[in-house]
């Protein structure tokens, strides 16, 4: 028998329904109270949106004056925004009007959500048995020294591995490592350590169909949040060899090498091959893109996307899976909620002007200049006649060969790159008590929501 009482969730979301409906009613009847002040809510809220996402674009697609007008309008637009609906009295009304579609859009989501569902779709893996003779291989500079910081070698000697410490004085081959481990026994092979050097392990591991670790010690730890670890405390990962469960999840591979997470090409690929962008990030990216984006260094790329072709794109994205829909820029979108459904995730942009970024900003996934996909195999080319330059800077090299950003590794690949996926080939092992991950919020549906709302279940 189903509780009637607060907890029982069909009544909860029925509640939340009937609310966010209301909300957005009042969201707008704040608009159309104010008459034509309501015009003016809308007319210039869209205005404003437009003429912030195109001075964005000058500011990054231009240097010089350009730049320093494009800036101004990003920050110029908004306020002008707030000021017309305070001389226009209508800011009252417009700060009501946001405040309840918030509030609609909060209880909308809510209301959507299945925690059973959410529940269920949580993997649990088959129960593992400790190792025998688990060899880890650790970076200890990796994550601002995360190694030393937490002491993972001598808690993983404590629980008998071995453990392997690079030495980033000489230059490392990671996957003779590890396959000289496997010669000498190991039947579990880790890594404390950035997800490039994950990528190398896992590809050992998998073709010698060992059990890998992975222990979130490296500065972001894409793949370890999308396994579910405790990316706060890299410890925690290592109960994995004593109290562990086993998960089968999917590789990515790129012109024959391994990746874990993703693969860039195009605009930000072109800035992470550039010598001074470690040492600063943000600055490097603002002196790179005018020439990327405008086509003097950048080259644009074209992908064939299983067969479907996109041209002419400025970045894409390829991930072992695809993260989170439908919004790939939003917060739910920095994760994959699975990594086991045998499928590439696919973002493509292309934007040539400061007509088609305004574009993106008000419509989103809808916008022309956004593709998002899913593919078994994907193949990149240099477009022809685009603006490689030939130095290595932009993305052509002249030798046929374009840059490649592998979880975030710099690199130059002949082309065609060809990203394909081997679905099922890596056995995670990860501890039985994990945090998990946060599922997606679902797609907002004012269909259902207004079907939810007005449906009351049958009494037996």
């Amino acid at each position: 028998m189903t509780a009637s009482g607060s907890g029982d969730p069909a009544r909860s979301a029925r509640r939340l329904a009937r609310c966010a409906l209301l909300a957005a009613a009042g969201a707008v009847a704040a608009i159309v109270t104010a008459l034509t002040g309501g015009v003016l809510i809308l007319l210039t809220g869209l205005v404003g949106l437009v003429a912030s996402a195109m001075g964005l674009w000058w500011f990054f697609a231009h240097r010089g004056l350009p730049r320093v007008l494009g800036g101004l309008l990003a920050v110029a637009a908004p306020i002008a925004v707030l000021v017309l609906y305070v001389v226009g009295g209508v800011w009252g009304n417009a700060l009501v009007a946001l405040a309840l579609w918030g509030t609609a859009l909060g209880c909308a989501r809510t209301a959507l959500r299945r925690p059973d569902r959410e529940r269920s779709a949580l993997r649990s893996g088959a129960p593992a048995p400790r190792p025998r003779r688990p060899v880890l291989i650790m970076n200890p500079k990796s994550g601002g020294g995360k190694v030393g910081r937490f002491g993972l070698v001598a808690r993983a000697e404590a629980l008998g591995a071995q453990v392997v410490l690079l030495d980033l004085s000489a230059q490392i081959d990671v996957t003779a490592l590890a396959r000289k481990a496997v010669a000498d026994g190991a039947d579990l092979l880790g890594v404390a350590g950035g997800d490039g050097t994950q990528a190398l392990v896992a590809a050992v591991a998998a073709e010698h169909d060992l059990p890998f670790l992975v222990i979130s010690a490296g500065t972001r730890n894409h793949f370890a949040m999308d396994l579910g670890l405790d990316r706060t405390d890299p410890a925690t990962c290592l109960n994995a060899l004593t109290d562990g469960e086993e998960l089968r999840v999917d590789l990515g591979e790129v012109a024959g090498r391994p990746f874990v997470n993703t693969v860039s090409f195009g605009v930000y690929a072109d800035v992470v091959q550039r010598p001074e962008y470690r040492d600063a990030k943000a600055g490097t990216a603002v002196e790179a893109l005018p020439d990327l984006l405008q086509g003097g260094e950048g080259a644009r790329l074209d992908a064939t996307v299983d067969t479907l072709r996109l041209p002419a794109q400025q970045a894409l994205l390829v991930s072992n899976n695809p993260y989170a829909a439908p919004d790939p820029f939003g917060v739910a979108s920095a994760h994959r909620p699975r990594l086991d459904r045998g499928e590439l995730g696919v973002i493509g942009i292309r934007v040539d002007g400061a007509a088609q970024a305004a574009e993106l900003a008000v419509r989103g996934t809808q916008s022309a200049g956004l593709n998002v996909l899913t593919a078994r195999r994907v193949e990149v080319v240099e477009s022809p006649g685009s603006g490689g330059n030939g130095n290595g800077n932009g993305n052509g090299n002249g030798n046929g060969g374009i840059s490649v950003a592998v979880d975030g590794e710099a690199l130059t690949l002949p082309t065609p790159v060809v990203c394909t996926l081997r679905p099922g080939v890596l056995r995670v092992r990860v501890p039985r008590d994990r945090p998990g991950t946060v599922p997606p919020l679902p797609p907002l549906d004012w269909r259902r929501i207004t079907t939810l709302a007005f449906h009351t279940p049958r009494t037996p």
